[in-house]
């Protein structure tokens, strides 16, 4: 794929390099370039230098923060910040909740929520599975009850990302058990310090802290904080899924991916065989196919319109490929991803290495992309709605 750039595309890009030279924090993108984890100050101080020049929230509406950026600015920064390693943006606030603060909450919701998300002073997490309700969402149990003028909530939430770094959290509850499953569910608004709130870590398979499991205990949450009406929230819940799948995509990512890709086969001496050159080579055309239907669709979103059930797609081929990319990872690395251990990241570790530095990442990567297919709505799910707002069936 070949694009053609303005003089005025070229000089935004050249001042977006500058500022990623002068502002990122050169500690996060070795931690970003290494495959490394990141912790809540990486994203947050980034985030926070982004907002200073208004770029924080590029995909907003300009009412509201945003940026009047193409579709092909939107690219150039898509690009020279995955390119330069910079933190990832954290998708609960700026571009999960907001799209439906903005489309479905009240005034005061949106002079609320709006700034601090925008400004990078309040970290979201997303409140919808449960230890029974993944895939099939609309079975949840969190049950609201409103009392007076706030809902008493109870239930559990889990594989909460990042909960235990969130200041809110916004939560699909049951508030009626009366006709389809689907017509009882509310959407609230929860400020994570209100008692009853209780965060239990799950520590997942590579050793990491990423997921949590929320339990709420007769917590006391405002009906101010509701968002629309009550039963309607299955609603603005898949308004909202629509912006996460769109945002599942990671071209930047596996961009990233393919790069540190190719150092491990040549320093391994793998790529000399041609059938893995060969996966490597038709990893890279995905890569490159995914991008150019990537900014298709932002040209569409740009223009006004909703994901929709494009979004579906981008998960789809999106996660197929993060998994992809660690497969070839793990074969490329060999025998150097078995002894993982995490302490020999850390500064201090003076026993013998354990194989190259690039080596410690890629099996925890792998075991970790297992979920991508399942969550934001399994691959499985995706097809059929690909199925039946596509084709008809």
């Amino acid at each position: 794929m070949q694009m053609t750039f303005t003089a005025a595309d070229e000089a935004f890009r050249e001042e977006l390099r500058n500022f990623i030279e002068r502002e990122c924090d050169p500690g996060s993108r070795e931690r970003v370039g290494k495959g490394l984890g990141l912790g809540k100050e990486d994203y947050v101080d980034w985030h926070r230098k982004l907002a200073t020049k208004g770029w924080s929230c590029p995909h907003w509406p300009v009412e509201h923060g945003g940026c009047d950026w193409t579709p092909v600015r939107h690219y150039i920064f898509e690009e020279e910040t995955g390119e330069a390693c910079c933190p990832p943006p954290v998708p609960f606030g700026p571009e999960m909740v907001a799209p439906v603060v903005w489309t479905f909450g009240t005034r005061e919701q949106q002079q609320q929520h709006l700034p601090p998300i925008l400004a990078g002073d309040l970290w979201w997490a997303q409140g919808y599975s449960e230890p029974n309700s993944g895939s099939d969402l609309a079975s949840l149990k969190t049950a609201a009850r409103l009392d007076g003028d706030h809902y008493i909530v109870n239930g559990t939430k889990t594989w909460t990302t990042m909960a235990h770094y969130a200041d809110w959290i916004f939560l699909l509850v049951r508030t009626s058990s009366e006709g389809k499953k689907q017509e009882g569910i509310t959407f609230l608004l929860v400020d994570m310090t209100s008692p009853g709130i209780t965060i239990h870590p799950i520590i997942t398979m590579e050793g990491g802290h990423e997921v949590n499991q929320v339990v709420f205990d007769d917590v006391h949450v405002p009906a101010a904080n509701r968002i629309g009406e009550e039963n309607r929230g299955w609603t603005y819940a898949k308004f909202l899924l629509g912006y996460e799948r769109f945002n599942m995509a990671g071209v930047p990512q596996a961009k990233r991916q393919m790069k540190r890709l190719r150092h491990i086969a040549g320093d391994q001496g793998i790529d000399s065989d041609p059938g893995f050159r060969a996966r490597m080579a038709d990893a890279e055309i995905q890569i490159m196919a995914l991008e150019s239907t990537m900014l298709r669709l932002l040209s569409s979103v740009a223009a006004g319109k909703d994901p929709g059930s494009e979004a579906s797609y981008i998960k789809i081929r999106g996660t197929e490929i993060d998994q992809l990319m660690t497969e070839l990872a793990m074969e490329a690395a060999g025998p150097y991803v078995l002894p993982y251990a995490p302490r020999a990241l850390e500064e201090g570790w003076n026993e013998e290495p354990l194989g190259p530095e690039y080596a410690a990442p890629v099996a925890p990567d792998y075991f970790n992309t297992r979920k991508v297919t399942i969550y934001g709505g399994s691959n499985e799910i995706q097809k059929n709605i690909i199925a039946k707002h596509v084709l008809g069936l």
